[in-house]
């Protein structure tokens, strides 16, 4: 079995995002990337919008046309902030909301997927060995 750790979580990302980024777009519409945005702005409802950048790991730019795509969409509000009249905030619309339903039944099919074929035991290691890496790499 290859050992090759980084090449090979590496790969696995990049198919897995395809994927899911396939799935997302064929069942909700929605890009992964906008799918995660939705859920990051509804557990921080009323946030920065450079925060959903840091959330997501995108530079300014990135989350800047990535919030304007999902205002044209109909997803998202962008307010300004009171205290800094630069910052925007953001707020999912009704329609963002509505979609939030159709998001957790994706998401637990694809956990099972993931999950497939392994023990709890197995899991648990998989789950150690991914919180160690993401702590590894802060």
């Amino acid at each position: 079995m290859e050992r090759r750790l980084f090449f090979l979580i590496n790969m696995a990302q990049r198919k897995m995002f395809r994927y899911v980024d396939s799935e997302c777009e064929t069942q909700l519409g929605f890009s992964v990337t906008q799918v995660a945005a939705m859920l990051f702005i509804a557990r921080n409802e009323g946030g920065l919008q450079k925060e959903l950048g840091a959330a997501l790991g995108l530079n300014k730019p990135a989350v800047t046309g990535l919030c304007s795509r999902m205002e044209q969409n109909g997803l998202i509000e962008r307010r300004p902030c009171q205290q800094d009249g630069r910052a925007s905030r953001l707020y999912l619309s009704p329609q963002g909301k509505a979609v939030l339903p159709k998001v957790m039944p994706l998401l637990t099919r694809m956990n099972a997927m993931l999950a497939a074929d392994f023990s709890e035991q197995e899991l648990d290691v998989v789950v150690r060995f991914l919180s160690r890496v993401m702590d590894n790499f802060e």
